[in-house]
């Protein structure tokens, strides 16, 4: 109708916790160390809305004190939710003051739900010929949609706004008519609001249900139609499915009432709004407001209110309120965009009191007040970044904001030994907490000087990593995101990297004390704000009982380093440059002439230019011929020459990063080579390790696996032990989906593969041929990473249409896997996020993109993530179980390598019999799945061989 009035009500904390996790990644604090993200994100929802949509009527709902109702039918409903986050909680008020200055009525009430408020005024306001929008991603709401009720969910991550009428509730929840997403979403249940629903029944389930049922009601009056298992879980929990629909059920009869006139949006009060943007520091959002208002006085069109001639006139309207700007004429505060909002905080324009601790009673005094702290920032300045060879030159301590103390560091080793040993009683003191940004380096710089850091640790680094695991952790990046402040840059002290970079120890007392003291003053920052966004996502436990815990033990496997054989790598080496010569040699003759295979260009002319193997070749953006790695993969059956070239380059690859390269890692100082682990860089959990990095050292080729042989133990007293857990992350993914069929495999100790070959293929498992199983592990392992048909038929010898077939089959033989992925994907749309078994999140930005390839990436992730990375929580959990026992157990064995599931010792061979049983019992009890983690050793006098 040309004269229907239109309301939009907006979901308030749906919104609200929408904008702040939107912006996680790079939270928006302004220079009070305000966490305005959640505000921003709100207000940014709210202006989208209006400018878009330009609406007559409109009102804010808010949750207030949880549904009393739905906790008396349900205790546990809601129960599971992480604490809502301290910037939510304070930035809620602040939002009502706001709306209240735009005179938009913000309506709550005790004891409801946003959800019941927005159902029970949409179905007044409908009953009065008004066109109603909820505003909100909530999907529940699905269930309130009519001829003239509409979801409006709100743009996202680059996704443009999606209007859900009747057609697209049909399409998006399987039913015919929108009530019945009551009964689906009573079925399938909801984790976020903790709806149990039907055990078993997922997305696809509820979908056949109400197809063929129409209801709850009518799933549970003909149970007879249904077979096996889901009979007995349907008919034993049918109390639990009324319970859930009834709990998913909005309210409609509130006590609340649809106010024509007061709901009407009307002229604000825009100095007060400008008032609190000010204070907020919100400056795109203020020349937002101000244009939105600036323009109505300008053009005569403004927001104009479409229906003002249908309407009554009220007193909040003036005359002429047909045209009238949103938000008035009046021009008070229009300069305000031109306010000079400050840029970046620097040591220059921040007071701050660094001082430099002299040597004698000053000494005494700063020792005596450091010892009375009860949590103390320090950093620690050094000569190098190799652990190993650093000399302290200085260290920095801060226990409250911009003050700090910096006590210089003799050259001299035995007068440095001495400084040191005044800070003994601070470090080793277990009641001081010690706060630090990658405290790995202090923790090892300090064992050196024979120091040990006890107490509890906060590592600032660390905590980010947990909060924000895709983003970078270095401190000017920290520093500059959260507080602010742009820290003074190392090179400007030292220079750039290369040789004329002076050392620490070049630069002056004054300059080293407000550097480093600085470093600790921001860490010291950063923990306050850490500490607080830790509570909010559940994360604390994860921080203190793994990750820290985890920095300790990293630190001690780097000092110990793994012993190398220096003169199998030689022979190595030599046997690889023969087999190197030859290779190329074959080429040049295949080839008719010779040239440099290291080089594309040369290679892509000779391949396709000359020898023209391919019809039609792929080429890069610079017009030569592609030789990556993919494309000549794809051709290496079907050229000899081409499989030649990817062997040599993968022999000159293996010389060049481990062969010749190792051995020049080895420490002059212990003879061994201390690779470092990494905490915070793989955005699953897992670890990853650097100079040198052994995570790649190829295992799939015989002349890669002989590199492990040049790991060897200590010395003739020891072996080394390989400990494995076998095929964890298949059996991971099996306990979280609640395959039933693929936990039985596992409980009865088959072998997973020829079991899945059987289930799929329809044979007897002691049929299964060694292709079928084989096709059987690429899918099992492959589901885990979004496995395609065609991804498929390139790692096997099966077509496009029998791989289609085989995930098909595989689909239908697990189908809570399929479930299980489609609800890891739905729970990130709704939440931004995926979890892993120890709570450890990976935020997923491009979960809603538009673009198919960037959403699919975020989707496979999805399903990824949690499993890989509750893969690295379990190990992580092992290690320090494992380094505690042998610790207590004072045992001369050690803990030295882990690369992917594998852990590596050096065991004593006293020890061995006595620490194979408490090895794998730590590994196989690091966590308790519903499936079985087992754990295989291997005992030799190199790596290849215990492996």
């Amino acid at each position: 109708m040309a004269n229907q009035k239109r309301l939009f009500l907006l979901d308030a904390y749906a919104l609200i916790f929408r904008g702040y996790y939107a912006l996680i990644k790079n939270p928006r604090i302004n220079s009070k160390g305000q966490d305005t993200s959640a505000i921003m994100g709100f207000m940014n929802s709210l202006f989208d809305v209006i400018k878009r949509e330009n609406p007559d009527h409109l009102a804010v709902c808010f949750d207030k004190d949880g549904s009393a109702e739905r906790t008396e039918m349900f205790e546990a409903y809601k129960a599971n939710r992480d604490e809502t986050p301290q910037a939510i909680r304070e930035a809620v008020p602040i939002i009502q003051d706001i709306l209240k200055a735009m005179h938009i009525p913000c309506v709550e009430l005790s004891g409801l739900e946003a959800d019941d408020i927005i159902g029970t005024l949409a179905k007044q306001a409908e009953k009065e010929n008004y066109q109603v929008f909820m505003v909100t991603p909530d999907k529940d709401f699905g269930q309130l949609v009519s001829e003239n009720i509409f979801m409006y969910r709100p743009a996202r991550m680059g996704n443009s706004i999606e209007i859900w009428g009747i057609p697209e509730v049909q399409k998006r929840f399987g039913v015919e008519r929108p009530e019945q997403v009551i009964d689906y979403l009573g079925m399938m249940g909801d984790a976020s609001d903790n709806i149990p629903g039907l055990p078993g029944v997922g997305d696809k389930t509820a979908k056949k249900f109400i197809k063929q049922f129409g209801s709850m009601e009518g799933l549970l009056e003909n149970t007879d139609q249904l077979k096996g298992k889901m009979k007995e879980k349907v008919i034993e929990n049918a109390e639990l499915g009324r319970l859930s629909k009834k709990l998913a059920t909005i309210f409609t009869e509130c006590d609340v009432k649809f106010d024509e006139e007061d709901y009407e949006l009307s002229k604000p009060d825009a100095e007060k709004v400008v008032e609190i943007f000010k204070e907020l520091e919100f400056r795109r959002l203020t020349e937002q407001f101000m244009k939105m208002f600036n323009e109505g006085e300008s053009s005569g069109k403004g927001l104009t209110n479409s229906t003002s001639s249908t309407k009554k006139k009220t007193e909040k309207t003036t005359a002429g309120a047909g045209q009238f700007s949103l938000f008035g004429n009046d021009t008070s505060g229009e300069d305000v965009s031109a306010e000079n909002f400050q840029g970046y905080k620097t040591i220059e324009n921040t007071s701050h009191l660094y001082q430099t601790v002299q040597p004698g009673m000053a000494t005494e005094l700063f020792l005596k007040k450091l010892m009375q702290q009860k949590s103390v920032c320090f950093d620690t300045e050094t000569t190098s970044l190799n652990t190993h060879q650093a000399k302290l030159v200085g260290i920095a301590f801060s226990w409250e904001k911009e003050k700090g103390y910096y006590l210089p560091i003799p050259e001299d080793e035995e007068k440095a030994q001495e400084t040191v040993e005044m800070l003994r009683p601070f470090f080793e003191a277990e009641e001081i907490e010690k706060i630090g940004q990658n405290l790995k380096y202090d923790i090892k710089v300090l064992a050196n000087y024979k120091i040990e850091v006890k107490g509890n640790l906060f590592d600032t680094m660390l905590a980010h990593y947990i909060i924000n695991p895709d983003m970078r952790h270095n401190m000017d990046v920290l520093s500059e995101t959260y507080l602010n402040y742009q820290p003074v840059s190392i090179e400007k002290l030292i220079g750039k990297k290369g040789k004329n970079q002076k050392s620490m120890r070049e630069v002056s007392v004054e300059e080293q004390t407000e550097y480093a003291v600085e470093d600790a003053d921001i860490t010291l920052q950063l923990k306050q704000f850490f500490a607080d966004e830790l509570k909010d996502a559940n994360n604390e436990k994860l921080f203190n009982e793994i990750e820290i815990p985890l920095l300790r033990v990293l630190a001690e496997m780097e000092m110990e380093g793994i012993r190398l054989d220096k003169d199998f790598l030689k022979k190595l080496s030599d046997a690889l440059e023969k087999d190197i010569l030859q290779l190329e040699k074959t080429i040049y003759e295949e080839a008719g002439e010779e040239f440099n295979i290291g080089s594309p260009k040369q290679l892509g002319d000779i391949l396709f230019g000359k020898l023209k193997l391919v019809e039609k070749p792929k080429k890069t953006r610079t017009g030569q011929y592609s030789t990556a790695e993919d494309v000549l993969s794809y051709l290496a059956n079907d050229h000899k020459i081409i499989e030649e070239v990817l062997t040599w380059r993968g022999l000159v690859k293996l010389k060049n990063t481990y062969v010749d390269a190792l051995p020049e890692q080895i420490e002059e100082k212990t003879g061994r080579i201390h690779t470092d682990y990494m905490q915070t860089v793989a955005a699953t959990g897992r670890l990853s390790s650097n100079n040198p990095n052994l995570q790649n050292i190829p295992i799939r080729t015989e002349r890669g696996r002989e590199v492990r042989k040049a790991f060897i133990p200590r010395d003739e007293n020891y072996v080394l032990l390989a400990a494995d857990y076998s095929q964890i992350e298949l059996r991971i993914i099996a306990a979280l989906s609640k395959e039933e069929t693929m936990i039985k495999a596992f409980q009865d100790g088959e072998d997973i593969h020829a079991s899945t070959a059987a289930k799929v293929f329809n044979v007897p498992i002691n049929e299964v041929t060694r292709a079928q199983r084989s096709n059987a592990k690429t899918v099992n392992f492959g589901i885990i990473y979004g496995v395609s048909a065609f991804g498929l038929s390139n790692q096997t010898d099966l077509t496009r249409a029998e791989s289609k077939e085989l995930i098909e089959t595989y689909y239908k033989t697990y189908p809570k896997l399929r479930d299980f992925i489609d609800e890891q994907v739905e729970f990130a749309r709704e939440h931004g996020y995926v979890s892993t078994v120890m709570g450890r999140r990976r935020y997923l930005k491009d979960i809603n993109a538009k673009n198919h390839v960037v959403r699919s990436g975020a989707e496979r992730n999805a399903v990824n993530a949690p499993i890989q990375g509750s893969a690295a929580d379990i190990i992580k959990v092992a290690m320090i179980n494992i380094q505690k026992r042998l610790k207590s157990g004072n045992y001369k064995s050690k803990m030295l390598l882990q690369v992917h599931d594998e852990l590596v010792f050096d065991i004593h061979k006293d020890e061995l019999e006595e620490l194979k049983p408490i090895i794998q019992s730590e590994m196989e009890n690091a966590f308790k799945l519903e499936v079985p983690l087992d754990v295989e050793l291997g005992i030799g006098q190199n790596w290849l061989e215990a492996h």
